[in-house]
């Protein structure tokens, strides 16, 4: 997909380098821009950093890192960190703004569909328990069917499981629509992953004019839309739209990243808007840095200057 420039290319493949993740871990400077992304390695952690949100007026979402699970031992210790922190939510009162997030490679979907199901099952039972939530991250094109397949099945039985819809690629506006009614949880984006053309808009134009079709969607249904964008364009028309759609804020929201434009996170939320803040923490916090680096060119920079940095 076009939207993948060199920059961008380099430091993907930097996701891969022993010894420049070494060098991060290890490099006082650099660990307090990591702390600015990721929560932390562990539960605690994870909930410390929830707490400190919740405080400040901010709902969260909490993903423990670990895609691309390769085994079911792997899968199992994804699944038992969701128990974990769930358990912690609830012992902390926090369960009532505080959710999860739970890619399906995570826990054994790309080992078996049922497998994924499953071990999904398990931490939407315990969600329910600790009175919370779940939300389905989407990943790449090939998982989406799969993805979508699990995603029904779950509401069958937790009918608040939310799901993720991308506005690159072209289907998303068909299942933004089937996705639509009553109670459906659904969070959009713009998508993240490197594409073909032959099943996502090859520039950021057709991306945003996808974005901003499925929102009017989302707010024209009777579902609970989540809008995850920094982008302050299409925040702005999304929040003009919900008027149009006679939203009330707390009928819909809006999702941003841990550490990326938090004080607009922090503006909206004293203007009355439902802000969650999308805060990973785990062992494997070292890609999902390098991902957000590649995102944002503005992160590259801050993190650069972090690493050249004598102080």
């Amino acid at each position: 997909m076009p939207l993948v420039n060199p920059l961008r290319s380099l430091i993907l493949a930097a996701a891969g380098n022993d010894a420049l993740r070494r060098l991060v871990a290890t490099t006082p400077v650099s660990r307090d821009v990591v702390r600015r992304f990721v929560a932390g390695e562990t539960t605690a952690d994870a909930v410390a950093v929830a707490r400190d949100l919740v405080d400040s007026g901010l709902t969260v979402t909490l993903d423990h890192l670990g895609e691309d699970t390769t085994d079911k031992a792997l899968a199992e210790s994804s699944v038992r960190a969701y128990l974990d922190v769930l358990d912690r939510l609830r012992e902390e009162g926090l369960a009532s703004r505080v959710e999860v997030s739970v890619k399906l490679s995570a826990v054994g979907q790309v080992l078996d569909e049922r497998l994924g199901l499953d071990n999904a099952a398990r931490i939407c039972a315990a969600a329910e328990q600790a009175g919370t939530t779940v939300t389905l991250d989407m990943e790449d094109h090939t998982t989406t069917d799969s993805t979508l397949r699990v995603l029904a099945e779950l509401r069958r039985t937790w009918p608040s499981t939310g799901g993720v819809l991308q506005s690159y690629l072209h289907r998303t506006r068909a299942d933004a629509q089937a996705l639509a009614g009553a109670g459906s949880r659904v969070r959009l984006c713009k998508g993240a992953y490197a594409e073909p053309e032959s099943v996502a808009f090859p520039t950021m134009h057709e991306v945003d004019r996808s974005y901003v079709q499925c929102a009017n969607d989302l707010l024209a249904g009777e579902g609970y839309p989540m809008f995850a964008t920094h982008d302050p364009r299409l925040i702005e028309i999304v929040s003009e739209q919900a008027r149009l759609h006679e939203r009330a804020p707390g009928s819909y929201e809006f999702q941003m990243l841990h550490g990326v434009r938090p004080d607009e996170q922090l503006r909206l939320s004293a203007a009355g808007e439902t802000v969650r803040v999308y805060l990973p923490y785990g062992q494997e916090w070292y890609g999902y840095l390098m991902r957000r680096l590649a995102e944002r060119p503005a992160n590259t920079a801050l993190f650069l200057r972090a690493l050249t940095s004598r102080r």
